[in-house]
């Protein structure tokens, strides 16, 4: 029935409108490292170009879970005080799935001896998708939605601040700046569903305890209208810049561990897991979260931040 149709649409697409609205834009148990996924400005910050990838594999054991993958690239023009990049990632939940690309432009200048800043901006494209063939409808008498793939193409972009000494940092960025409206061209009878500002703010501070050990606490702190903000806070005990283990918290959702090694100041391993602290935690084991970090070889001499 054409109701039948409909009705199951109303509730593929209020699920993706709710992951929309709590979740418009992928996250990270590894947050620290992934800052240039939420702010453009870290473009250009460091004296040489980074490759990081991120696979996310959250609420293992329950089918058609969410899935992130992401790679991003970005680092400094050799003579100029600004920095380039760009990022794909793609996230899929169940028969649902979004893609998003970005390039990014940042200027960063000096402002005291000790004390750099940056600002950028990054514009790319999402596209949201449906697959049909992905929904099986138990009433055998409603119409299923066929091998159809259903999709849009919106625009996007982020502009964001950074701060950054040797011993600290600090930022913050709006994502989805055009608030762009989603709305599928075959599927007519939805309603169109407008996306929200995301807001972020960020920092970390280096602690350092001796000449082998350092404590690093981070925060991130996101906000989008009408859900509450949430925040993510971890701290990570270092061993000679080489080997980390540390904790992390997000309110209303999971608590983490993850550690990491650092192979020759050129490969980064990361790992991270889980525990979720809702109701989900009764139907799944976990969340894990793999992160890959290739560092390239410097091109410029500065180097006001000695974290990664």
């Amino acid at each position: 029935m054409k109701n039948g149709k409909r009705n199951i649409l109303l509730i593929i697409v209020s699920l993706f409108t709710i992951t929309i609205y709590a979740q418009q834009e992928q996250h990270y148990t590894q947050f620290q490292f992934n800052k240039y996924m939420y702010n453009p400005a870290l473009a250009g910050t460091k004296p040489y170009f980074l490759a990081k990838t991120n696979f996310r594999f959250q609420w293992i054991k329950i089918v058609d879970s969410p899935r992130t993958y992401t790679l991003s690239v970005y680092g400094p023009s050799r003579t100029k005080p600004m920095g380039f990049g760009a990022y794909i990632y793609n996230d899929v939940t169940g028969p649902t799935s979004k893609t998003s690309f970005r390039m990014s432009y940042a200027y960063n200048f000096q402002i005291n001896d000790v004390l750099r800043t940056s600002m950028g901006l990054s514009v790319g494209a999402m596209q949201y998708k449906i697959d049909g063939s992905k929904i099986t409808l138990h009433d055998d008498y409603d119409p299923s939605l066929g091998n159809a793939i259903y999709s849009t193409i919106i625009p996007d972009a982020s502009f964001g601040v950074f701060f950054y000494h040797k011993k600290y940092n600090f930022g913050a960025s709006v994502g989805q700046l055009f608030a762009s409206r989603v709305k599928y061209k075959d599927l007519s009878e939805l309603n169109e569903t407008r996306l929200r500002p995301h807001i972020y703010a960020h920092g970390e501070y280096t602690f350092q305890i001796d000449d082998d050990w350092d404590i690093e606490p981070a925060i991130l702190i996101k906000y989008v209208w009408p859900a509450p903000p949430q925040m993510d806070l971890s701290v990570r005990g270092v061993w000679k810049k080489q080997v980390w283990l540390g904790v992390s918290w997000r309110t209303m959702d999971a608590i983490g561990i993850f550690a990491g090694y650092n192979y020759n100041d050129q490969l980064y391993f990361g790992y991270s897991y889980d525990f979720t602290t809702t109701n989900i935690y009764k139907y799944s084991s976990g969340t894990h979260e793999l992160m890959l970090t290739f560092r390239f070889n410097k091109i410029k001499k500065e180097d006001n931040s000695t974290m990664l």
